[in-house]
C-alpha cells in the first residue's frame, strides 16, 4: 500500500491558522518529520518547528526518534489523543447514552432496525448525490467530496487495478465503539453504492487500531 506523494496536497485542508494545518496534515497523513511537513504544506521547515514546539506544549503532538543511518536520529511527529480529538466527533456523550438507551428499551433486534434505517436513508441520499457519475472514479470523487463535508476527511488514490478509497477522520467512531453494527452498516453501504461490479473490503480500521479507515476498491473481474 504506496503513501501519497509528499508533494501533493491533502484533500481536506481547513483555511485556518498554521497551527489547525499541521494538525490536518499529520491527520490525512500519519507520523511525518517536521521537513515533510513543510513540503507539504509548502512553508518553512524553520516556521513548522515553531508551531511543533506550541502544539507540543499543548500536548496535541508528540515526537519519537528513529534511526536514520550513520546521522542523528530523525524525530518523527504524530498526533496525541488529544491532538485527534481537536477533529469533531459530535455530541459523543449524548450518542453513546441514547445507544444504550434503544438496546435497553428495544434489545439488540431493534439496535439493528435503527442501525438499517439510517443505512437506507443514506443510501437514497447518496444514490441521488451521484446521479450521473458514470465511472467508477467519477463514484469515488463525488462520494469523497460528500463524506468530506460529513466530517470523514475522504480521498482517494489509484491502487493497483482499482482504488483506496481512505477516511481520514471517523466523525461516528464513538458510536461505532459503542455499537459495532454502525461499521458493518458503512461498509454494506459502500459497497452498495458503488455498485454490482465492484469489489469493496475494508483494509484499515480505526476499531482495529488503524488511525483510519481505508477500503480497497476494485473492479470485479468479468466472468
Amino acid at each position: 500500500m504506496t503513501a501519497p506523494p509528499l508533494d501533493a496536497k491533502p484533500a481536506w485542508m481547513p483555511n485556518h491558522q498554521p497551527a489547525d494545518r499541521i494538525l490536518s496534515t499529520l491527520k490525512t497523513r500519519g507520523a511525518l518529520g517536521i521537513p515533510d511537513i513543510a513540503k507539504v504544506l509548502d512553508v518553512t521547515v524553520e516556521a513548522v518547528r515553531q508551531q511543533m514546539a506550541k502544539l507540543q506544549a499543548d500536548g496535541l503532538v508528540d515526537a519519537e526518534s528513529r534511526p536514520a543511518g550513520r546521522g542523528r536520529p530523525t524525530q518523527i511527529w504524530r498526533l496525541t489523543s488529544a491532538g485527534h480529538a481537536r477533529f469533531p466527533d459530535t455530541h459523543a456523550e449524548m450518542t453513546v447514552q441514547m445507544i444504550s438507551a434503544v438496546i435497553r428499551v428495544f434489545g439488540d433486534k431493534g439496535m439493528d432496525q435503527l442501525i438499517d434505517a439510517r443505512e437506507e436513508t443514506m443510501r437514497t441520499n447518496y444514490l441521488e448525490a451521484l446521479r450521473g457519475a458514470r465511472s467508477l472514479k467519477a463514484r469515488l470523487e463525488r462520494l469523497a467530496e460528500i463524506r468530506s463535508r460529513e466530517g470523514y476527511m475522504a480521498e482517494f488514490r489509484t491502487e493497483g487495478d482499482g482504488f483506496l478509497f481512505i477516511e481520514n477522520h471517523c466523525p461516528i467512531c464513538t458510536a461505532a465503539r459503542a455499537c459495532t453494527g454502525f461499521c458493518r452498516s458503512e461498509l454494506q453501504l459502500l459497497g452498495d453504492l458503488l455498485g454490482p461490479g465492484v469489489s469493496v473490503s475494508r483494509v484499515e480500521h480505526v476499531l482495529a487500531g488503524a488511525r483510519r479507515c481505508a477500503y480497497q476498491v476494485s473492479p470485479k473481474s468479468a466472468p
